[in-house]
């Protein structure tokens, strides 16, 4: 994969952090003061889930339990409640899990160690970057999907990034990291947010990009993907759904659930008990005698 030239690289630079300066979103958790932990929280809170269903909630939770400690004092179920409709609940549990470690073994903090963020409950190399960086101030390299379509454009001169993160990408993304160290921080946020807004999946809003002269794919002609078509998730119908809507209406109870009463949430008895089964499994759900059911904890 080729790397641009430490000319060039300065000009993408220079020119994505002056955009970024003038058109950053003004989202909570970067506000200058916000807690590691509420880094921590956004970086779960946002992943597969766009911004804006995200910020409502998490101002809740860091409102409710402004510190690890008082979200691991807290229940299972209490985190799967306020959890409301974000998407992938497990998410729930592996926040609550990971507050309960960092209680348990980093004296309450967040940790900065890449090692040790690693070995949290629902991290992987992207959240330890993210939070290494914009909780920390260490200048680790941060590969979302935003930042590699960036690059793949700019850089590589393709359409679209690999379906799955590579090392030849994860290597680019290092080599393409500021050397300052200011810059270097501000950059990972920066390429991210241009992703988001102009550098986008469907109709990249190439006339308004910052790079746009200096970007491969554009100086090639905007060539179109060569790979096989990308489909978006089915939901209507699907085991998600399901999962959702039982899933909600024990959010929505005060106590215990009856099995007669999920019934009338999904009619479909073999999809029902499938993913009722699944969602115990996963420990989002709690069977008790009597055909009920409840939230953990």
């Amino acid at each position: 994969m080729p790397h641009p030239s430490p000319v060039r690289l300065a000009r993408v630079h220079a020119d994505v952090l002056r955009w970024y300066a003038v058109h950053a979103r003004p989202l909570p958790w970067r506000a200058p003061g916000t807690s590691p932990w509420g880094v921590y929280v956004s970086e779960i809170m946002a992943q597969q889930t766009p911004v804006a269903r995200v910020e409502p909630v998490w101002r809740e939770w860091l409102t409710r339990w402004p510190t690890p400690a008082d979200l691991a004092a807290a229940t299972p179920g209490d985190a799967v409640r306020a959890w409301g409709r974000l998407g992938y609940p497990r998410r729930a549990l592996r926040l609550h899990d990971a507050a309960r470690v960092m209680v348990d073994r980093h004296d309450g903090q967040v940790p900065k160690q890449l090692t040790d963020l690693l070995a949290l409950p629902g991290v992987g190399a992207y959240t330890a970057a993210a939070v290494a960086c914009f909780a920390h101030g260490i200048p680790e390299a941060v590969v979302d999907t935003n930042v590699r379509r960036v690059l793949a454009r700019a850089i590589t001169g393709t359409a679209l990034a690999a379906p799955t993160l590579t090392a030849a990408e994860t290597a680019l993304a290092v080599a393409a990291l500021p050397a300052d160290h200011d810059d270097a921080l501000t950059w990972n946020v920066a390429v991210m947010e241009l992703g988001a807004l102009v550098c986008t999946a469907r109709g990249p809003r190439c006339e308004v990009c910052p790079i746009r002269s200096e970007c491969a794919w554009q100086l090639a002609g905007a060539p179109p993907d060569t790979g096989p078509a990308r489909r978006g998730q089915a939901w209507v119908g699907t085991d998600r759904q399901a999962r959702g809507a039982l899933l909600q209406a024990l959010r929505d109870a005060p106590g215990t659930v009856r099995s007669m009463t999920l019934e009338a949430v999904w009619p479909d008895p073999i999809q029902r008990a499938r993913c009722l089964d699944g969602l115990v499994a996963d420990g989002l759900v709690e069977p008790l005698a009597g055909q009920r059911f409840r939230l953990p904890g």
